[in-house]
């Protein structure tokens, strides 16, 4: 076998990609992703047996961050950053450790070249561990490490941290090298990945909407006008600023694609006048979309599909955890500042976008906007006028069976709301669903990183209600995955107590059997089924 990666939905034949991945990755990636994730646990494994002060890791702190992001699916595909990274991992890991004895081999590993390196990895990827619950409980805390890893770049990026969740952190990577945790003392630390998850999604929230104040209801367009523009995708907001300033006044206009599009709910950027809307859909149908936008693109972070043509790789431009060989990486400097001259000089040179669509999208729903809205919300409640709220957050993807989420939310009830994050929400944020005396039947909170946002809103519900249980709301939870972000957030609602999710278009493949048990007798996880029987289901 030469690769082996099931971190994602796409896994292979629902097992796993063991020749290339699904996602475009190469045998070459998935070993150096490997190999930079074992050599995370050696440093972790020093930081946790010598009790070193976290506070004192600056820099081991966010180079450990930006590792696990950079393994994210589809974040980056480029073998020589991993290589460079690793060696970067290991050269910080040897400045804080004078004494490394009784420790494990991952704590002691030094890089060769890279022939040498791919055949490191043979030995101590995902297979490696040869108990199948133990290799299974393992992974799922790595993928919700990874998940929280995003949450926590991005708000370092604004200027928050919390040295709790790098201590956290360094303890779940440290613990996966540990052969004497059982499955039970694995599951206890699956629940603990669900509670630092919270408290990242929080300190994401707090930065985020501390710097540009909190999301409000928006009319998105999404047409375009006859100026050249540069597309942006990805999660990050910091870039989306750096971004919006560097363009004003140059005649460049500037779109959101995918998971970018709550940037227009944030007040702080309303007032770039060249900010003109979003682009296209989710990010699988980025190969066609590219195409027709005709200028370039700015991935801030995943999701990158492998570009088709030379012509639309020489468009993509990457920028902090993302990259692709052959796409121009821009890098920060001391202060985090960013240089986008190159893709403004390249958006004059090049036509403006071609139209695909026209209208218009609302979202902007996140915590705040809809706390504002209670009163109404409650009323429509008592009333009768909302039955049940639907939470449909999560990621979109290429397989036909995603067209069940478009299906299902087209037969909801009219006296149902759909409460949603994340590039799921592409599924069904188009479709004419209207509105319950002006409350409308999709609240987009925003991107995934928002979904912090759904759980407040069920907390404050479960408030104004005198609930002792949020699982006593009318609420019902299907929800749609791709990569670890979303697993973060599974882990996260786990934690706080939500039961009954329904995880789809299929289960995970890294859960084995038993502790796919564990999860659905706990918590009562289940997969999806035909629209016309989940429906039934749900709304008996």
């Amino acid at each position: 076998m030469s690769m082996f990666c099931y971190q994602c939905q796409e896994a292979a034949k629902g097992v796993g990609c063991d020749v290339r991945g699904v996602c475009g990755k190469i045998e070459s990636t998935a070993k150096l992703q490997d190999l930079l994730i074992y050599t995370l646990k050696g440093v972790a494994e020093i930081v946790i047996k010598n009790k070193l002060d976290v506070a004192g890791l600056g820099r081991i702190n966010q180079e450990m961050v930006n590792s696990l992001f950079m393994t994210i699916t589809n974040a980056n595909f480029d073998d020589d950053a991993f290589d460079v990274q690793i060696r970067k991992m290991i050269k910080l890991r040897d400045e804080i450790a004078a004494d490394r004895s009784g420790l494990s081999k991952a704590a002691s590993y030094q890089a060769g070249n890279r022939d040498e390196m791919l055949a490191d990895a043979a030995s101590i990827g995902v297979l490696s561990t040869e108990n199948e619950d133990v290799r299974s409980l393992r992974e799922l805390i790595i993928y919700g490490l990874k998940g929280m890893a995003a949450y926590t770049e991005h708000a370092f990026n604004i200027g928050l941290e919390n040295n709790e969740i790098y201590e956290f952190m360094y303890e779940a990577l440290a613990a996966t090298l540990d052969d004497s945790l059982t499955a039970d003392d694995l599951v206890a630390l699956t629940l603990k990945t669900g509670q630092f998850g919270v408290s990242a999604m929080a300190l994401l929230d707090e930065a985020n909407t501390s710097k540009y104040g909190n999301p409000e209801i928006t009319e998105v367009n999404i047409g375009v006008r006859s100026n050249p523009a540069i597309l942006i995708s990805g999660h990050d907001l910091t870039d989306m600023e750096q971004l919006l300033e560097q363009t004003q006044g140059t005649g460049v206009d500037v779109y959101t694609h995918s998971e970018m599009l709550p940037a227009n709910y944030y007040p702080a950027f309303k007032k770039y006048d060249n900010f003109v809307g979003n682009y296209g859909n989710a990010w699988w149908k980025q190969t066609s979309e590219f195409a027709s936008f005709n200028g370039p693109i700015l991935f801030t972070t995943n999701c990158i599909v492998p570009p088709k043509s030379e012509e639309i790789r020489k468009r993509i431009f990457t920028t902090g955890s993302s990259g692709y060989p052959g796409c121009t990486h821009i890098v920060a400097d001391k202060n985090g500042k960013k240089d986008f001259s190159a893709i403004i000089e390249m958006a004059k040179q090049l036509p403006p976008p071609t139209e695909i669509e026209t209208g218009k999208i609302v979202g902007g729903f996140a915590h705040e906007q809809v706390f504002a809205l209670a009163d109404k919300v409650v009323d429509a409640v008592k009333t009768g006028a909302i039955k049940k709220f639907f939470v449909m957050a999560g990621c979109d993807g290429r397989m036909k069976s995603r067209e069940y989420y478009t299906e299902f939310a087209a037969k909801l009830p009219e006296d149902t709301v759909i409460l949603t994050a994340g590039c799921a929400k592409y599924r069904y944020n188009k479709l004419s669903l209207g509105d319950i005396g002006g409350i409308p039947r999709v609240l987009d909170a925003g991107q995934c990183n928002d979904s912090y946002s759904l759980a407040l809103i069920a907390l404050k519900l479960k408030e104004v209600f005198g609930l002792d249980d949020v699982n006593q709301l009318p609420i019902a939870y299907n929800i749609a995955w791709y990569e670890q972000k979303a697993v973060i957030v599974l882990l996260a609602l786990l934690y706080l107590g939500v039961k009954n999710i329904h995880l789809g278009p299929t289960l995970p493949a890294f859960l084995s059997p038993n502790v796919a048990s564990v999860l659905v007798d706990k918590f009562g996880i289940a997969g999806i089924g035909t629209v016309e029987d989940d429906l039934a289901l749900f709304l008996g």
